[in-house]
């Protein structure tokens, strides 16, 4: 189904809205509290899983302005969301980004702030952007060996991350978290390491299993690692599962009383991965996305730029819900308009 194929329905009054639910949800039960914001497709970096030539531009594409944003989350927040996770590509290439965390920050029920970032702006930009009210971090961090990170990512650009995250820490921002793609052959024998780094940091690690997009097939086949893998390593070393909150997004939280940190797996091609499905995604030119690995997006964009239109971006919201799937089709090799993570915010 195309994103051509979805029809707006007809704007609604004031009054109809009263049948709008405070919280959204599907037709399986699952609630949406979490939003995950694309504010660009572009990226600085060439990692291997995702972009490994780049970011490709093309033509010139208009990203949602921050006049477009703050009409966006206000609608959402309308809808009961209260979570706002910006992404990419990478979200601090966009030169307004302070001016967005803060517009962000200001909509009334929006109660937590987050970015994940590929971290190397963070010496300079994050104090910018705690002022402006972040108050989550995500940092892509695949390997803690200097030269095993350059050869994922391209670039050699583990000490300005490093610095930032203890910048970071000093700052006192309440959540950090860093983000390693699991990569067999290329850093699946770093759990040691990382357990000795998290120690002493209360940081939480999340390792993600690798996912097929549309392009990478080939590197999917030689680098998949099944997240059980590391489970297993974990339990072994002492590690136990934490109680998962009602409100936990897809993470499976793990701790040792001997750490600071925590270890968060999260595995899509694991059993029932999208009954705990609670965010929605909009990409970086305003479309709503049901799903990362959906097979249409709606058009939220021609809604968002006049507050006249806040009702019927709110019914187009509501009724678009009602397609989302009970899963993805991963495991059937299905993986949807994303033809890589950049492109939608992973």
């Amino acid at each position: 189904m195309s994103a051509e194929l979805i029809r707006a329905p007809e704007p609604v009054g004031e009054g109809a809205l009263a049948d709008h639910p405070r919280q959204l949800t599907d037709g399986f039960g699952r609630s949406f509290p979490y939003l995950r914001l694309s504010l660009t497709e572009a990226c600085n970096f060439r990692c291997s899983y995702c972009l490994p030539d780049g970011y490709q531009a093309d033509g010139r594409p208009r990203f949602l302005q921050v006049e477009e944003i703050a009409r966006l989350v206000r609608a959402f927040a309308a809808l009961g969301m209260s979570k706002i996770r910006l992404t990419g590509g990478e979200p601090s290439l966009r030169k307004d980004l302070d001016e967005i965390i803060a517009t962000v920050a200001a909509v009334p029920g929006i109660r937590k702030v987050a970015i994940t970032t590929n971290g190397t702006l963070l010496p300079r930009r994050l104090p910018g952007w705690h002022r402006a009210g972040l108050t989550a971090l995500n940092v892509s961090m695949d390997s803690l060996q200097r030269e095993r990170f350059k050869t994922i990512t391209g670039h050699d650009r583990l000490p300005e991350i490093e610095q930032g995250l203890a910048l970071a820490q000093a700052l006192g921002l309440p959540a950090i978290k860093l983000n390693a793609v699991l990569l067999r052959g290329l850093n699946d024998d770093e759990l040691p390491q990382w357990m000795d780094y998290l120690r002493d940091r209360p940081f939480s690690v999340r390792f993600i299993e690798l996912m097929r997009t549309g392009d990478n097939e080939a590197y999917f086949q030689r680098h998949h690692l099944r997240a059980d893998v590391v489970i297993e390593q974990l339990l072994a070393a002492g590690w136990h599962e934490r109680p998962r909150a009602a409100d936990a997004g897809p993470a499976r939280e793990y701790s040792h009383p001997d750490h600071r940190g925590t270890v968060g797996i999260i595995a899509p091609y694991s059993r029932d991965f999208c009954k705990g499905c609670n965010r929605l995604r909009v990409t970086a030119k305003g479309d709503l996305r049901l799903c990362l690995f959906g097979e249409f997006g709606v058009p939220l964009r021609p809604l968002l730029q006049s507050d006249d239109d806040h009702d019927a971006l709110l019914a187009r919201i509501t009724t678009q819900l009602g397609l989302k799937a009970a899963g993805h089709g991963l495991h059937q090799g299905q993986t949807g308009l994303t033809p890589h993570l950049a492109s939608i915010g992973g």
